[in-house]
């Protein structure tokens, strides 16, 4: 690709683990918590005796091709295709997906200046481990030891991988907050979910966590909150009378009537219990949750402000306007999203390499274009949103791609 016209900051890259990212750092006493079986000639990972199918090629050799559903979310699936159809046939893993030098390349390839990379594997993790706090932050750190290892925390200034901070013991993730800072990192993964903890879940927005929100702010850090395993499966379970595990890769209708309720319930404990309040400096990425959520939210919220002042610590919808920042599925509106909540908290994302992501992330300012007649808004929705407030040019003095 020759460069693109506009910077583009990609909000939501991602990485695919090597087999050993979870357990090479683990201590030995945990050793037996993860591990792989062989499930009729299929690679299977098991968390703590139980085989998961949450990822259905764990080893991720063999993985879906980059953008594999575009058509699927552009044009939706009028011929009732099965996943296998759609997906159509896998692809090897290549280099780029696992070490950041040949990620750099595939970016100057792709036009893209700088992203963030998540885990992949890692959205499994806290879930399965929830009634064991000590586990879910052992696992963590190894997890977070490989990924420095392996991809750095900013690498080049360009890529910028996210260490994950759980929170289920405050003095473990102030813990692991000063690792990972120490090491580099400007963004930071906490999961959209009730904190686990030896005597049950509660909001990460109560008072109980702000040492963690105060070292956050005080170190400029970015919280990505991405898509994950929320826990809220035993909802729906509830009603289909099982106990099954989430599966993100065989979606069921009724399931996904109410699939992005953990986001939207996450940033209105941030806003309801005061969070964003006592902390107005907080910088929240919400990544690969989509944006169907945010309207209804705010108007609930504006609804509740109105009759319930006196239960908030300020107007809800000015303090997310403040602090959250959204990057909207692809094929979302995102005009729609910026009259919600302001030009300047819309960040583009493309989920590659993913199959539900963009094969080419830099095009989609056509996109944009095609209905956005306003070049500029483009240019910050590409990349210069996120640069901002990453405290960097919108630009590389050396364009990606050149």
């Amino acid at each position: 690709m020759t460069s693109p016209r506009f910077p583009v900051f990609d909000a939501d890259n991602h990485l695919y683990e090597t087999r050993d990212a979870l357990t090479k750092h683990l201590p030995d006493r945990y050793k037996g918590a993860i591990d792989y079986v062989d499930v009729h000639g299929r690679t299977k990972i098991v968390v703590r005796g139980q085989i998961s199918n949450y990822i259905p090629n764990p080893t991720f050799d063999v993985v879906a091709r980059p953008g594999a559903q575009e058509e699927y979310y552009r044009k939706g699936n009028p011929d009732g295709k099965s996943r296998r159809e759609i997906f159509g046939a896998p692809i090897r893993s290549i280099p780029a997906f696992r070490e950041p030098a040949a990620r750099l390349e595939l970016l100057n390839e792709q036009g893209v200046d700088r992203t963030l990379l998540f885990p992949t594997l890692a959205s499994l993790v806290e879930e399965r481990m929830r009634d064991d706090p000590d586990l879910i932050h052992a696992v963590v750190h190894s997890l977070n030891e490989w990924m420095y290892e392996t991809w750095q925390f900013n690498y080049e200034d360009r890529i910028f991988t996210t260490p994950v901070i759980t929170l289920p013991i405050v003095d473990k993730a102030l813990e692991e907050l000063d690792w990972v800072i120490e090491r580099g990192a400007k963004v930071v993964l906490i999961r959209p979910a009730p904190v686990p903890g030896f005597r049950g879940s509660r909001s990460f927005g109560f008072p109980e966590f702000d040492p963690v929100w105060q070292k956050i702010v005080d170190n400029n850090l970015i919280v990505g909150m991405h898509s994950s395993d929320s826990g809220y499966e035993r909802y729906t379970n509830d009603w289909y009378g099982n106990n099954s595990e989430f599966l993100p890769f065989q979606p069921q209708a009724f399931r996904m009537l109410s699939a992005w309720r953990p986001i939207e319930d996450s940033v209105a404990a941030l806003a309801c219990h005061g969070a964003l309040t006592r902390f107005p400096d907080l910088k929240v990425a919400v990544i690969e949750n989509g944006a169907a959520w945010v309207a209804p939210l705010l108007k609930a919220l504006k609804d509740l402000y109105k009759k319930m002042p006196q239960d908030f610590p300020e107007n809800p919808v000015e303090a997310i306007r403040r602090c959250i920042y959204i990057s909207p599925f692809w094929e979302e509106n995102y005009a729609d999203l910026a009259e919600l909540l302001g030009e300047d908290h819309v960040l583009f994302g493309s989920d590659y390499p993913h199959p539900e992501g963009l094969a080419e992330p830099a095009k989609y300012a056509e996109d944009l274009l095609a209905y956005i007649d306003d070049e500029e808004r483009v240019a910050k929705f590409m990349g210069g949103n996120l640069a901002t407030l990453m405290g960097y040019p919108a630009k590389l003095e050396t364009p990606a791609g050149v």
